[in-house]
């Protein structure tokens, strides 16, 4: 039965990758059209939604928003689709195990991207950020891809020191986390190419259809705070699980310092913005280190540092 429910997770995952694929073809080719967009529809679209689109607008109360084209509200319901088959694949595995699915890389790549894509979908009720859709199924893509091929393990029982129930707390805060830098690094990447544009009165053309760098760094720092509110709770939650299994708070671990440096890095982010005038490219660079910081904690430490940590299961 384990066996049979481990295949049907991956069959889900698979379907997941191919839905992904098509979802991002599409992000793309919107991408395209607001690169033919006449200035004049840019502008409109610029200034009633941060998303945009090329229809006109909505006549309601409600804050101004662009209804995009069917193709773009097309991409959006195949996210929809291939992150319903992930999540699925994601509870079979979890079944499979009788456990909750992330006790090694594989199984944190398929959760952590499935929460990253879920987050995607949940802010857009919050702001129309749409526009980051090719940024995000590319890179679930991707995570996905690296993890069938490179991460993937059969199903085991849980080593000692994870049978908690911190392990659902911290790894899942974590994600949450992960899943809201992710999106604050895709918009700090954006806000570069927005202020560069700016500057040089030239770019990639697409740009003119999106919000100025102004408000990609306001709503890049509004996600980027949530992440490190969930991130806070990670490190203390880490801290709280490492006394119970090993009998110490902390103890310069190669992960629990990757994690530390991390959460100063944010927390140096938000400060240096907030008191210091940190505004503009500066700021942008700090968030994209950031989640760099991030990815790195999760690949090099997990698969090259060794230590009480060491869960990779490869």
């Amino acid at each position: 039965m384990t066996e049979t429910l481990d295949s049907y997770s991956l069959v889900a995952i698979y379907s997941a990758m191919a839905v992904y694929t098509i979802a991002f073809i599409m992000f793309t080719l919107d991408l395209s059209r607001r690169s033919a967009a006449t200035p004049t529809v840019a502008a409109v679209a610029q200034s009633a939604s941060v998303g945009g689109g090329t229809a006109v607008l909505e006549k309601t109360d409600a804050p101004a928003r662009v209804k995009g084209p069917r193709y773009l509200r097309a991409a959006m319901a195949l996210t929809v689709l291939a992150w319903l088959l992930q999540v699925s694949g994601v509870v079979l595995r979890g079944i499979a195990a009788e456990r909750v699915p992330w006790a090694n890389m594989f199984e944190f790549s398929i959760t952590a991207t499935s929460i990253i894509v879920g987050v995607f979908l949940v802010v857009q009720f919050w702001q129309d950020l749409r526009f980051l859709g090719a940024f995000i199924t590319g890179f679930a893509l991707i995570a996905l891809g690296v993890a069938t091929v490179n991460f993937y393990v059969d199903v085991v029982p849980l080593p000692p020191a994870l049978q908690s129930t911190w392990l659902v707390i911290h790894v899942f805060v974590a994600t949450l986390g992960t899943g809201f830098f992710a999106l604050g690094a895709g918009l700090s990447i954006v806000q570069l190419l927005q202020a560069r544009r700016e500057a040089t009165k030239s770019g990639l053309k697409f740009l003119s259809t999106l919000p100025d760098a102004v408000r990609l760094e306001t709503l890049a720092y509004r996600v980027n705070v949530v992440g490190f509110v969930f991130w806070t709770f990670t490190l203390i939650a880490g801290a709280i699980w490492a006394e119970r299994a090993w009998g110490r708070y902390w103890g310069w671990d190669t992960k629990e310092v990757w994690t530390f440096i991390i959460w100063t890095i944010f927390a140096g982010y938000i400060h240096a913005r907030a008191t210091k005038g940190w505004r503009g490219s500066r700021s942008a660079w700090l968030a994209i280190i950031g989640f760099t910081a991030v990815l790195f904690n999760f690949t090099i430490v997990n698969l090259f540092f060794k230590g009480l940590h060491a869960y990779s299961g490869l």
